[in-house]
């Protein structure tokens, strides 16, 4: 096979999963990594695609942070499954208090709240109100706390010092966060304002619990809002790479793929 024919299918395969990894593409075409790591090379010299360790990502993937309702219908059902794994995750005390970030995947975990009577602690309008509409908010038995501050237009969540400041009055329980972007650095997300107040997340929080799906690993953006060491747990799906997987636990982050 042609150079040429391996990037064409390459890109194919970028354009579906988002993300390529050089030992898989090795099998695929029967040639030596070096052969793929060239390749990759290339094709990042044309800005079709974005290197990462061990592979490459898709450049919009990479560069462009879709917004809230075009990642609410993308991968649907792996950030389903991230959920209800998470939910086991819970404290048994239900009226222990939960802090959930911004986002499609901390977003399916609402439902998992049902039951519980807690102080439910958000920055996100649209999670505050999923909250509000669980039986037992209205009820009474489930409160929700929204920090203030300046709302990011595209994510409906609340960023800046005023943010950053109300949270220091908290102490949540546990916390779920979600990323753009993970690796063997960190967790990181293209905006700095939003990657404060997702730092001051996890230094206020109990049990620290980055909720991603696959499509995240080996992406890496601007900011780093958390170093590997900084998380307890990883939320993620069966396709998440080994070679991720297995760096995060070596730095001591428990992995599971649901």
């Amino acid at each position: 096979m042609y150079a040429e024919q391996r990037h064409k299918q390459i890109l194919d395969t970028l354009a579906g999963s988002g993300r390529v990894a050089v030992a898989d593409l090795a099998e695929t075409f029967d040639v030596t990594t070096e052969t793929i790591r060239r390749d990759l090379d290339q094709l990042a010299r044309r800005s079709l695609l974005v290197r990462v360790h061990g592979g490459a990502v898709a450049r919009r993937t990479a560069v462009i942070e879709p917004d809230l309702a075009t990642r609410s219908t993308t991968n649907i059902e792996a950030k389903r499954r991230i959920a209800a794994a998470a939910r086991e995750l819970l404290p048994a005390d239900p009226g222990a208090s939960v802090l959930l970030d911004a986002g499609s995947t901390t977003a399916q975990l609402v439902p998992h709240l049902a039951g519980r009577s807690g102080v439910v602690v958000t920055h996100a309008l649209e999670i505050a109100g999923a909250v509000l509409a669980l039986p037992e908010a209205s009820g009474g038995g489930l409160t929700v706390q929204l920090l203030p501050g300046l709302l990011r237009p595209g994510t409906g969540a609340a960023i800046g010092t005023a943010t950053v400041d109300a949270l220091q009055r908290f102490r949540p329980d546990i916390a779920f966060l979600g990323c753009n972007g993970l690796d063997a650095e960190g967790f990181s997300t293209p905006d700095p304002a939003e990657g404060a107040v997702k730092t001051a997340f996890v230094e206020r929080s109990g049990l620290r619990v980055v909720l991603a799906d696959s499509s995240k690993a080996g992406a890496r953006h601007l900011v780093t809002f958390a170093a590997a060491s900084d998380i307890d747990v990883l939320v993620s799906d069966e396709a998440l790479p080994e070679d991720t997987t297995r760096t995060l636990t070596e730095q001591g982050i428990e992995v599971i793929r649901a």
